[in-house]
């Protein structure tokens, strides 16, 4: 039995216990419930519960595991990827309601990934309770610590002011709304406290869970955009981060071709089964109808492809903008992943799409994306692909950017031309410019849940393109949703809404 399905299978049961009540009872009862959530494996049930919320599943729950929640809020208001409506009738509005930047505070999706976050913070209180008052290891506690800094910092990147609790006795109507500056000092007073504690462990019973270098890349991320959030750039302070996160040992996956790849470049390996642990920082753990799910590839492609590669029906749902897909170059290894022209299963793939909501799409127009090239267990609900929260070519690039906003070009011209040269491209003939650093930020990292943030930093967030005009400021940030709004007096919208 391979690695990640023992894993699996180990935090499939993990889940069991934390969520069955009765077994809860039958076991406290000759068991006290301090007593079980010091020991070892009583706090990896307390922390894996905390976790299952990061794979999540149907009905826009987890980081990237289904559609309608947090991954598609972020990629589909970006230029790199769009589900259109078709002119068929196939397709909610809701996908090109983001792309055009047109969503409103009842937005299904909106509503998803506020729920999730919130539900996922729930659970992380709910742990540190557990693990403190049972006197748990303090590396148990330092990891459900910085868990629950991990769903504040999506909190603050999406919505800005948002309510802030860290013990569940508070119901949701009394829960006091706090400023994003706030929440950036509390996220960073928390993971600066908590870090240290960490276990240093790669891979292993550490795969897909915080450990020390996981820790210092989400510092990094919050260190990076702090002028976003709070109006001062903490440049320095990012690349001092990402430097002790390289103390972790981690270097660039190999990029060359591959006779076993089916895209044909062992690049690829960074998105398939068990990810590579010499680039990986945190992936989340998926297996199909088991935890969580993978559909990127399956949503991307037409029914006939999809069957005639892989035995399924696909989606016909995600296409790639064609001003992103021209940004690639022919000899870069990662254009390898989209599809265009004749596919198998006599589909033929346009460059162009023309109109996303009314009357929408042709039924095959837009380029096709494969960078999740589906593995097994695998069937038209989703693929086992494990997906990459955080890995070292993003933070490459995150010290190659802090050292060109602090004038410092030189150094990071080595740090570009890495990432370059493992995809096929020669290295740049001058330093890099922050367009150089952001070009190839799309390029590497497309359709990792990076973009619309790195849009935001960039000043590019607003711009116009073919479908829409300039957007206006204000949509920098989510609404709170009217639900929660009606949930709670405390809260006050973001402007604009």
């Amino acid at each position: 039995m391979r690695l990640r399905y023992i894993i699996g299978l180990m935090l499939f049961s993990l889940m069991v216990i934390a969520s069955c009540t009765k077994v809860d009872e039958e076991v406290y009862d000759k068991y006290p419930a301090d007593d079980f959530y010091g020991s070892p494996e009583g706090a990896d049930v307390a922390l894996a519960g905390v976790y299952a919320k990061i794979a999540g599943n149907w009905g826009g729950v987890g980081y990237a595991g289904a559609d309608n929640g947090w991954y598609d809020l972020n990629v589909m208001s970006t230029d790199e990827q769009v589900i259109p409506h078709r002119n068929t009738g196939d397709w909610q509005l809701d996908f090109a309601r983001l792309f055009l930047h047109e969503w409103l505070p009842t937005d299904l999706i909106i509503n998803n990934t506020w729920n999730w976050l919130y539900s996922s913070i729930f659970s992380a209180n709910l742990a540190v309770e557990q693990l403190e008052s049972s006197d748990a290891n303090i590396e148990k506690i330092a990891e459900a610590k910085v868990l629950r800094a991990f769903f504040y910092y999506l909190l603050m990147d999406d919505f800005g002011n948002v309510p802030f609790y860290t013990e569940n006795n508070v119901t949701v109507d009394q829960l006091p709304q706090i400023s994003r500056e706030q929440l950036y000092d509390f996220v960073v007073e928390e993971l600066k406290k908590n870090i240290p504690h960490l276990p240093t462990t790669k891979g292993g019973a550490f795969y897909g869970r915080f450990n020390r270098w996981a820790g210092y890349a989400l510092l990094a991320k919050v260190y990076l955009n702090s002028e976003v959030y709070i109006g001062v750039p903490q440049y320095e302070q990012t690349i001092a981060t990402i430097e002790k996160l390289e103390e972790g040992g981690f270097s660039l996956h190999p990029g060359g071709a591959s006779d076993t790849n089916p895209l044909g470049f062992s690049y690829y390996e960074l998105f398939g089964d068990v990810l590579p642990e010499d680039e990986t920082i945190l992936a989340m753990y998926a297996t199909a109808n088991i935890v969580s799910r993978n559909i990127l590839t399956v949503r991307s492609l037409s029914g006939p492809h999809a069957q005639a590669l892989f035995g399924y029906s696909g989606w016909n749902g995600t296409i790639v903008p064609s001003a992103f897909y021209a940004m690639y170059q022919d000899q870069d290894v990662r254009k390898a992943q989209f599809k265009l022209g004749p596919q198998p299963g006599g589909v033929e793939y346009t460059l162009e799409v023309n109109n996303l909501d009314n009357p929408g799409a042709d039924p095959f127009a837009g380029v096709r994306n494969m960078k999740f090239y589906p593995v097994d267990p695998m069937d038209g609900g989703g693929a086992s692909n494990d997906f990459p929260i955080f890995r070292y070519a993003d933070f490459i690039l995150m010290k190659a950017e802090s050292l060109v906003r602090l004038g410092r070009e030189g150094e990071a011209k080595s740090l570009v031309d890495a990432i370059r040269q493992r995809a096929g491209l020669q290295p740049l003939t001058t330093n890099p410019t922050l367009e150089d650093v952001y070009k190839e930020r799309g390029l590497e990292l497309n359709w990792e849940g990076h973009r619309r943030q790195d849009m935001i930093r960039f000043g590019t967030f607003l711009d116009s393109n073919k479908f829409r005009g300039a957007s206006q400021e204000f949509r920098k940030l989510y609404p709170i949703p009217t639900s929660a709004l009606d949930a709670n007096p405390n809260l006050v919208q973001n402007p604009g809404y």
